[in-house]
């Protein structure tokens, strides 16, 4: 058997023209679908639509362009989250399968501090257009027409410690904590990692194992809360107490998605030499095994609302089923995120092959995106949302954004954490 001396640990990515060349023309591509999906809505009738069954208020074309931001805002950092989330599993766990990947997995953590720019700055401009209870019309209980008792008593989760449909500095002191929390440890444990690469034994390993233990403590928080924050909140009046596993598992197997293709993408460079159709098989298991937690949760989520029949609860699939505009997505929704990976990842031989996982990981990454276009659009935009150019155009410019970032970062350091210990094992795994 071979020994890992036999590889070369201090390869580097090269990040060639012609992969970024691919990435500009995606993005490319996507500013071109975007532009004309925004004069298509202001050519075409879209700032003089009826109004809002929510509010009343006539709709604009910005309306959808702010819907389209927070939605790709909120999936690209559930992403970069989910990347250093599963590289902290690995070390809580004294994983040694996936010693060689470990760098894919951070990498996706660098677009964190973008995201944190974006969201933040899409919130202070489209909040009104976004968040219903942002309105203070609604807490003022002599204004009989607007007045909403159940957002009323909500409103201390937004507004706390200031008056109700002031400034909502409690939600924005959360939103901040979230993204420095964030990125307070994907730096943390980034430079752990790559200072490892300069020392010997295990003590680096150790530390950051207990970095990695604090991280996913304050992980399994922070990211059900801010689901609460930043999707639920929209549909104010509903609620759902498994609403924060539910966008954790969209954003994992989402994240999971992007791991194995940026893996497969690397080794059919020529690059990661110690990574094996055994570490791809384990990639592939993930990816099938957590589309079908997924499912469990959705399903669970829709039969419990479906059997109990509870309108305050109910009102949020009736929306989305009895809609032209939304109800189509649902089932692709469905048959994106679990018949497709079901069906063929079920195999062995298809979980080693790297065609099947490409096919696959890109048609979940887009499930999952129309995953959070229906959580997200059907209440901000109602009737008036709908999939067309400036969606399309949206995705295509932050997933090559997104993919630019995390190749960037690849070409910076070694793409293997060469003294980990556990890197022999590593090379010996097979299943």
């Amino acid at each position: 058997m071979a020994h890992v001396s036999n590889y070369n640990l201090d390869q580097k990515f090269d990040f060639t023209a012609s992969t970024k060349k691919a990435l500009f023309i995606g993005l490319g591509i996507g500013a071109v679908l975007l532009i004309l999906g925004i004069l298509m809505a202001i050519f075409g009738g879209g700032d003089h639509g009826h109004a809002e069954e929510a509010g009343g208020h006539a709709f604009h074309w910005y309306q959808r362009l702010y819907a389209n931001l927070w939605i790709n805002n909120v999936y690209f950092t559930g992403i970069a989250v989910i990347g250093v989330f599963f590289f902290a599993i690995q070390y809580a766990a004294q994983a040694g399968w996936s010693a060689g990947i470990l760098r894919v997995m951070l990498s996706l953590g660098n677009w964190l501090p973008i995201a944190a720019v974006l969201m933040i700055v899409t919130f202070f401009i489209a909040n009104h257009d976004l968040f219903h209870w942002t309105h203070s019309y609604l807490f003022d209980k002599d204004d009989l027409e607007h007045y909403d008792k159940i957002i009323d008593g909500k409103g201390s989760f937004f507004y706390w410690p200031m008056e109700k449909g002031t400034f909502p500095i409690f939600y924005i002191v959360r939103m901040f904590a979230f993204f420095g929390i964030w990125i307070f440890f994907f730096n943390k444990l980034k430079n752990l990692s790559f200072a490892e690469d300069d020392l010997t034994g295990s003590h680096n390993w150790s530390v950051i194992r207990k970095w990695s233990a604090i991280f996913l403590i304050l992980f399994g928080i922070t990211s059900s809360i801010s689901a609460w924050d930043w999707v639920m909140s929209i549909d104010t009046h509903w609620f759902s107490t498994m609403f924060g596993w539910y966008v954790f598992a969209s954003w994992f197997v989402a994240g999971l998605s992007v791991i194995t293709l940026i893996t497969v993408f690397l080794k059919e460079k020529g690059y990661l030499e110690m990574v094996n159709e055994n570490h791809i098989h384990d990639l592939g298991k993930f990816v099938f095994a957590f589309s079908i937690f997924w499912t469990y949760i959705w399903f669970s989520q829709f039969l419990l609302i479906y059997y109990a029949n509870i309108p305050e609860e109910s009102v949020y699939f009736v929306e989305r089923l009895s809609s032209d505009v939304y109800s189509p997505f649902i089932f692709v929704n469905l048959a994106l995120n679990f018949v497709l990976p079901f069906l063929v990842l079920m195999t062995r031989d298809a979980k080693r092959h790297a065609i099947f996982l490409k096919v696959v990981c890109s048609l979940i990454i887009l499930g999952h995106w129309f995953d959070f276009f229906l959580m997200v659009q059907p209440g901000t935009l109602g009737h008036n949302g709908g999939f067309g150019l400036m969606e399309v155009g949206m995705l295509l410019v932050f997933a090559s954004a997104f993919g630019f970032v995390a190749l960037k970062s690849l070409a910076k350091n070694k793409l293997v954490a060469k003294n980990h210990p556990m890197l022999e094992e590593s090379y010996h795994h097979h299943i």
